[in-house]
């Protein structure tokens, strides 16, 4: 019995994967994103499953995400590094025949040297920056970039994107806004008679915004079911892939105003029962559930009592609970009739989905189905 086991469900991912297929045009592809161990899903067998389901490329974040994804053998599928790189790093990525993101002429300048009489060339997917003023170039310096793309032969134009700050939220005029702006960049890129795939589409935009799909979308988020606006991702035709469990690994029975925990900042109200959870937040529960979130036991929900410890939670039970250690405990996930979603969790924690689940750290044992 595993004291911290996160369980994905590939059948989820690949359900998610073609749900999301099924929004796109046939020349439309889809690029899942499994950067930060897929979510904290498990970047390769994430990947597989959604390559199995018809996409077309992955997302990685950095070069050794790209190399995990090569080391595991997925040599057929296209990559994309889309974080920034040092030349070193970005040498590494040609060798791991991914796509580098680039959106500055000094970082083409030191593509050029890397690739100075080299056998593989360098292929890029230039980044403009329509409003999010992170990553990116200004739209006004891309025809500065392309023409020095197009008198590099050791780099290829591979595609050209943007990312939207608000995709996922109900400001819609800034997503026009950047919509716009990027369609302008593509007319650009078109008129150089430049092949490219077109790519500015996240997993809110490619759910809410058909007119942003262009030739390929990126999801992250919905690949792993769970919801881009932090609603109900059953409502998109997802099906959350990750449940996080432990066990009641024993029960102590309390008085009243027993005190529970690092700064006794909780005492039994009266005669009670509590069990013993070893998970805590050195394995990615955060301590600021602590009195105020819950998990299932018995297919009932039960208050977290006291402070969220690094390798154990405290649950209180009531009196006459039936519990017995080795039961199951969830954290997130379903049990009976209950479920506790990652975006209730987030809610109580004033975060999103996404860092529930990248936060699960090493030690988090991951087993798969499906």
């Amino acid at each position: 019995m595993a004291r911290a086991l996160a369980t994905v469900d590939l059948e989820c991912v690949r359900n998610n994967a073609a749900a999301l297929k099924q929004r796109l045009s046939p020349d439309c592809s889809l690029m899942a994103v499994v950067k930060a161990d897929g979510y904290g899903h498990g970047a390769v067998p994430v990947a597989r499953a959604c390559l199995e389901a018809g996409a077309t490329a992955l997302g990685v974040a950095t070069v050794s995400e790209a190399q995990e994804l090569r080391q595991a053998g997925l040599a057929d599928s296209s990559i994309l590094v889309m974080g920034p790189l040092t030349g070193d790093e970005a040498a590494s990525a040609m060798e791991a025949d991914a796509d580098v993101v680039i959106w500055s002429l000094p970082f083409l300048k030191e593509l050029i040297r890397i690739g100075y009489g080299g056998e593989r060339r360098a292929r890029v997917h230039v980044k403009v920056d329509t409003g999010m003023r992170r990553l990116g170039l200004f739209p006004r310096r891309l025809p500065e970039m392309l023409d020095a793309i197009e008198m590099a032969p050791e780099v290829e134009l591979a595609g050209l994107m943007t990312h939207f700050a608000t995709a996922d939220e109900d400001e819609e005029d800034f997503l026009r806004f950047q919509l716009r702006s990027f369609e302008e960049a593509v007319q650009v890129v078109l008129r150089t008679g430049a092949g490219a795939v077109f790519h500015c589409a996240n997993s809110a935009a490619t759910i809410r915004y058909p007119e942003s799909h262009f030739n390929m979308v990126r999801c992250g988020i919905a690949i792993y079911g769970l919801s881009p606006t932090q609603g109900d991702a059953t409502a998109d035709g997802l099906r959350p892939a990750l449940r996080l469990t432990s066990y009641v690994a024993g029960t102590k029975r309390l008085i009243e105003g027993d005190a529970v925990g690092y700064g006794c900042t909780w005492r039994a109200p009266a005669e009670t029962e509590i069990a013993l959870v070893p998970i805590g937040y050195g394995d990615g529960v955060s301590r600021r559930l602590s009195n105020r979130g819950e998990v299932l036991i018995g297919g009932r929900r039960r208050p977290i009592a006291g402070r969220v410890s690094m390798d154990l939670v405290t649950v209180d039970l009531g009196k006459g609970s039936g519990v017995r250690p080795g039961d199951e405990v969830v954290l997130i996930g379903s049990q009976e009739e209950q479920e506790i979603s990652a975006e209730e969790m987030a809610g109580l924690l004033d975060t999103i989905n996404y860092e529930i689940t990248c936060n699960l750290s090493p030690r988090v044992e991951r087993g798969y189905v499906g």
